[in-house]
């Protein structure tokens, strides 16, 4: 299958957020295609993130990944925090994830980035398999915390 990786403008904005909807799905989240629409518009005509898609010959949209700039005062660098990846059920296993991973690392090394940042859940074990052949290192040292409001 032929996979091209492009980011996403807000001429995509519906095949993204159809993927960004089965993305929340995924992730136990009521469906709500309006809501998608709206938090991935305000994040493009924000400048807020970066996504990245997938598409086969045909145009339809496999996959996508949302970048988030963050900074670092102690090295004094900036980073990414590579906060969402999905691929479609019917897309998975041949390839388009690591296709957008890699396509993420590119930008990040484009705008001399530290590095990227992600988090998975504990049992997620076919997203850690991935990461971690792409050379991620599962950090041991620090804990992270969050605060609900």
């Amino acid at each position: 299958m032929s996979i091209s990786i492009k980011r996403a403008t807000l001429e995509n904005l519906n095949e993204i957020s159809e993927l960004f909807n089965s993305y929340r799905i995924f992730y136990k989240q009521d469906s709500n295609l309006d809501l998608a629409i709206s938090f991935i518009s305000e994040r493009m005509k924000n400048n807020e993130s970066v996504i990245f898609y997938a598409s086969n010959k045909s145009e339809e949209a496999l996959g996508f990944t949302q970048l988030y700039p963050t900074f670092s005062s102690v090295s004094a660098q900036s980073s990414w925090i590579l906060c969402d990846l999905y691929v479609s059920s019917a897309a998975r296993r041949l390839g388009v994830g690591k296709k957008l991973m890699e396509a993420a690392k590119e930008f990040a090394i484009e705008n001399n980035a530290k590095g990227i940042a992600l988090e998975t859940g504990q049992n997620n074990v076919n997203a850690q398999a991935l990461y971690e052949s792409l050379g991620y290192e599962r950090d041991s040292e620090v804990y992270n915390y969050f605060l609900t409001l």
